[in-house]
């Protein structure tokens, strides 16, 4: 007769734990961020709407609202407009001076400036052209023409600052062109950029003594398209700068990407059909950048027989970014067509390598050139990408008013503000 086997002794149940929930402490501070962030999207409130939105009962909305006014966020702001029996509802609004940032986009020739108090409203904005700008550090000629520029810089911030009545300054983002070593959130040295670049994050830090943001220009204006503009709503896009030269921001599942050394989106070393070399490690020339920089649509353009306005000289981002809007208008000529289907045929081969590694489904056209090209350019664009590449991308034109680097900037700096003053003590 043979035994059955026997079976197999069952596991032991692993012990049951007991749900953790948050504690009194904890859930007072969730629901205080949560109603500082809809005073934030929505202006003012009353208590009543912002049990609607938090779905908190009326006695711990009344609570909220003490302990926010007590910390100095949150103020009466009047009452609300709609007529009823009996006293109109009062309005809660953020303390929006409770603190301000500022944003700084550092350029070849010149610095620009933006302010913006709490709630994201603007406080202010100055601009300092840096027209033949050396090096401050041991350059005899720097004080002729108008002293060290990382001096110069401060001291503009410093009354941009006084201008607006801005005290309270908590947070500073700077953006400038070239790679930020994600080790050290240092920018990266380059042989094309002034040496003086690099000094102006520390110098802020040191003279102003608040946090200092240092992030890449075209990641910042990708930033912007994202939150502000054409691609709000998008967890996954390219923004495609089309400038004085050409890079790149990626934001893949929401969150921008920067790379093992900070190169992500460094496309104008991209090797591309169509130029007359390969890009070297330290030259950009032979790569994307020699299709689609300002200097290489300023010669497209005089191929096709148009000329930049009078206003606009030379090859440089100005030049192409006015021929291509008065392309885009009608005002260029009788080849201003062609050379846009030409332009657009140069931008979709960089497009269609950026799509064939990332597939990121959309891809925003920036930058000065990006931008005069409207969408007439990106729908041009769109076709020739279609044409060379099987995923289905999308091509939008930025749509962020005003700078998109200052933009982008103001929305890092106010990260950072909001998330420590909104935060429990």
């Amino acid at each position: 007769m043979t035994t059955p086997p026997r079976p197999e002794p069952e596991a032991p149940s692993p012990p049951v734990r007991p749900a953790r929930t948050a504690s009194p402490r904890t859930a007072r501070a969730i629901n205080d961020r949560i109603a500082l962030e809809l005073l934030v999207e929505h202006g003012p409130l009353t208590a009543g709407r912002l049990k609607e939105l938090t779905g908190l009962s009326r006695p711990s909305v009344a609570d909220l609202l003490r302990r926010l006014a007590e910390d100095g966020l949150v103020r009466d702001a009047g009452e609300a407009g709609e007529t009823r029996r009996g006293p109109n509802a009062r309005l809660y609004g953020l303390v929006a001076d409770r603190a301000h940032v500022a944003a700084v986009d550092v350029r070849t020739g010149g610095v620009s400036f933006a302010l913006a108090d709490l709630a994201g409203g603007a406080a202010g904005d100055a601009e300092l052209p840096m027209e033949d700008a050396e090096d401050g550090g041991g350059d005899k000629g720097a004080a002729d023409r108008g002293g060290d520029p990382v001096e110069r810089t401060v001291t503009a911030l410093r009354e941009a600052l006084r201008e607006a009545g801005v005290t309270t300054l908590h947070t500073v983002t700077v953006g400038a062109p070239g790679m930020i070593d994600p080790a050290t959130g240092a920018l990266g040295r380059s042989t094309t950029l002034p040496a003086w670049h690099a000094r102006v994050p520390a110098v802020i830090r040191e003279r102003l003594g608040v946090p200092v943001v240092l992030e890449n220009e075209v990641n910042l204006a990708g930033i912007a398209e994202h939150r502000l503009g054409a691609a709000r709503g998008r967890d996954t896009f390219v923004l495609l700068w089309l400038g004085h030269g050409v890079g790149a921001a990626v934001i893949l599942d929401g969150a921008l990407r920067r790379g093992a050394s900070g190169g992500t989106g460094e496309v104008g070393f991209l090797p591309v059909p169509g130029t007359a070399g390969l890009p070297s490690a330290t030259v950009c020339d032979g790569g994307f950048h020699s299709l689609a920089g300002a200097a290489a649509v300023c010669a497209l353009a005089r191929e096709y027989g148009l000329r930049p306005p009078r206003h606009a000289t030379g090859d440089g981002v100005r030049a192409a970014e006015a021929v291509v809007r008065a392309a885009v208008v009608g005002e260029a000529g009788a080849g201003a067509e062609a050379f846009l289907d030409a332009l657009a045929e140069r931008i979709a081969v960089g497009a269609a390598a950026v799509a064939s590694v990332l597939d990121p489904g959309c891809v925003v056209l920036g930058g000065e050139v990006g931008r005069a090209g409207g969408r007439p350019l990106a729908e041009r664009v769109a076709g020739r990408l279609a044409g060379m590449s099987p995923l289905a991308t999308e091509v939008l034109c930025g749509t962020v008013e005003g700078s998109p680097v200052l933009g982008g900037g103001l929305v890092t700096a106010l990260d950072a503000a909001r998330r420590e003053l909104f935060s429990p003590r």
